[in-house]
């Protein structure tokens, strides 16, 4: 998948004219991209499109226009864009409780290297997790990790011929797992084009 550039990319005042159109178009997008593993954790597949709107609304947020800065979120972002062999995910571990969500918090530590996804007939991948920062300490993890999971590709090919993916989690603390819907699938499977 090609990376976003400054061409790519709207003005501060056309993305103000265009943003409710573009919004609900992303949001339609990212609904087949978003996989619940178990009640409380959420894989968001992110691609081109999630990452155009990510910078946009960066850049109309801290009203960026400046060249410089513009390009310093295109770099920051970039990275979470598949590379044709493997799919990027915001990983979020999800209690709306706040002290809940502290308790869970340091009792999961370590739960995005216990991530897995796998290709029916394959091996379960692991990802490639938090390239960017350490995101855990001895005490909790985060609740939220950007994950990689770079699939072979005898897995790449058997995906695009139609076969199954299933996602799950296999930590002491919590374990789910499921199998994704054929939009879900399909919508993976784009990334891999």
């Amino acid at each position: 998948m090609d990376k976003l550039t400054r061409a790519d990319l709207m003005g501060l005042e056309q993305y103000a004219v265009n943003r409710k159109a573009f919004r609900e178009q992303v949001m339609a997008h990212k609904a087949n991209r978003k996989v619940h593993i178990g009640p409380n954790a959420t894989l968001y597949f992110e691609d081109r499109l999630t990452m155009q709107y990510q910078i946009q609304e960066m850049l109309r947020i801290e009203k960026i226009f400046e060249p410089d800065g513009i390009q310093d979120e295109l770099n920051a972002y970039n990275p979470l864009i598949p590379d044709g062999s493997n799919w990027k995910a915001t990983f979020m571990v999800e209690f709306p409780d706040v002290e809940e969500r502290k308790q869970w918090l340091s009792k999961l530590i370590g739960i995005e290297r216990n991530t897995w996804v796998q290709v029916a007939g394959c091996d379960k991948v692991y990802p490639v997790a938090n390239e960017d920062l350490e995101r855990e300490t001895e005490e909790k993890t985060s609740a939220v990790h950007f994950l990689r999971f770079e699939l072979l590709p005898v897995m790449v090919a058997a995906v695009t011929e139609g076969a199954a993916i299933q996602m799950g989690i296999t930590h002491p603390n919590y374990a789910y797992e499921v199998t994704l819907v054929e939009a879900s699938r399909a919508a993976l499977v784009a990334d891999l084009a």
